[in-house]
């Protein structure tokens, strides 16, 4: 068997199978702690599609990972009930110990699955998200027309996406982050090559301009961009 068999393809389920007990400390560090407060705006941009749904909504969490996005949406709506959808079985597994720990198993299912042919049914959901994981999916058009497919009319996506800032007097010393500082920090806890792919992923997600533009076409309308912490990630929206 040779190298190119044995190792992950960046960004697949089987690549964070290798570092999901190290994920959740690896966000903060990448992040300077900043991913709860970047969370926190995307679960407030998930507050009115779900208060004009049923009591009883489903919220989809896309790329869930260890579930941080998902237990964030459970608690910010008490009475609704979520879905994590993620392809790495490693990931889900310190999701499912997250959930069970928080009492939540109740309201919380984490499912194994891809984004780009999700296993629900159309207009299922009263809103869905994605976190950190769009960057992630191989046709990034087909996953966003999938989540597009599963909410309901009047619904909301929201897309929570690490960015490389391109301007301000900040963008080089994030960029310097980025390419330099990111890599070491997943060499010593984690793998190198995982983080190497981290940083080229980063650099070559498109400019927000151009992603809003294939929400549009993927079929969401109103599609709204909001820039965090000088240009490192990027909070989008669209309803359906």
């Amino acid at each position: 068997m040779t190298v190119a068999e044995t190792t992950p393809r960046g960004g697949s389920g089987a690549m964070f199978d290798r570092i999901a007990a190290r994920y959740d400390l690896l966000n903060k560090l990448i992040s300077f702690g900043l991913d709860k407060r970047w969370r926190r705006k995307l679960v407030e941009l998930l507050q009115h599609p779900v208060a004009a749904a049923p009591a009883t909504a489903e919220i989809l969490d896309v790329a869930t990972g260890t579930a941080d996005v998902a237990l964030a949406v459970a608690r910010a709506f008490p009475e609704a009930r979520l879905t994590g959808l993620d392809p790495s079985a490693g990931m889900l597994e310190v999701g499912r110990q997250k959930v069970t720990a928080a009492g939540l198993d109740d309201r919380v299912t984490l499912v194994q699955g891809d984004a780009q042919q999700m296993p629900f049914d159309d207009d299922r959901f009263a809103a869905a998200c994605i976190s950190f994981g769009i960057r992630n999916v191989p046709d990034r058009a087909r996953g966003l027309a999938e989540m597009a497919r599963v909410v309901r009319p009047g619904g909301r996506v929201v897309i929570l996406e690490l960015g490389e800032p391109r301007g301000g007097i900040a963008a080089p010393f994030a960029r310097l982050h980025v390419h330099a500082v990111v890599p070491m920090l997943g060499a010593l806890l984690s793998g190198a090559e995982e983080y190497r792919y981290l940083r080229r992923s980063v650099a070559a997600f498109p400019p927000p301009e151009q992603f809003s533009a294939m929400m549009h076409d993927a079929g969401l309308r109103d599609v709204r961009v909001a820039r965090m912490s000088f240009g490192a990630a990027h909070l989008f929206s669209g309803d359906v």
